[in-house]
């Protein structure tokens, strides 16, 4: 499998995925890599029917998602992966898939999270899956749309948090 674009953005399919993210990056494929959303049928119906009628969607909990990559069969296919929080980045990279980067889009503030940016707002939990795909060598990029300049979300996150 060839990954365009791995982001997280816990609204997943919406607006900037499917008139920026989706023709800037062509992918056959958008799959959202989420338990949550893999889980509930319900949710799952909803988060999937706003994809594009020319891009197969699916969801998939990280572990599926670990052996879906590895499938000779999708080899060649192109895919969009979205997913909501870091952990489950780290999980889907543990489980085998080859992230070498993860465009940190948008995660929702709520009382419970700390606001790093704008756009992005952290749980502790957040935090240390960020430090561990650091660790594994991914490069985590902050841009809301693919026309804005890359920014290093870890140092980021280290003047934010320190």
């Amino acid at each position: 499998m060839k990954i365009t674009v791995a982001r997280i953005d816990d609204r997943y399919i919406h607006g900037q995925v499917l008139t920026k993210w989706i023709k800037l990056l062509p992918a056959e494929r958008i799959i959202v890599v989420s338990n949550e959303v893999a889980n509930d049928p319900m949710r799952k119906t909803l988060v999937l029917s706003v994809a594009p009628s020319n891009v197969k969607a699916s969801a998939v909990t990280p572990e599926k998602m670990g052996r879906v990559f590895k499938n000779p069969k999708y080899a060649d296919t192109t895919a969009m992966l979205l997913f909501g929080n870091p952990s489950e980045i780290v999980t889907a990279v543990e489980a085998g898939v080859d992230i070498k980067v993860v465009n940190v889009g948008g995660m929702r503030f709520d009382p419970s999270k700390k606001q790093v940016t704008e756009a992005v707002s952290v749980t502790p939990e957040d935090v240390a899956a960020f430090k561990k795909l650091h660790e594994l060598g991914v490069e985590l990029e902050l841009r809301q749309l693919p026309g804005d300049s890359k920014q290093d979300f870890m140092k980021i996150l280290d003047t934010k948090l320190g």
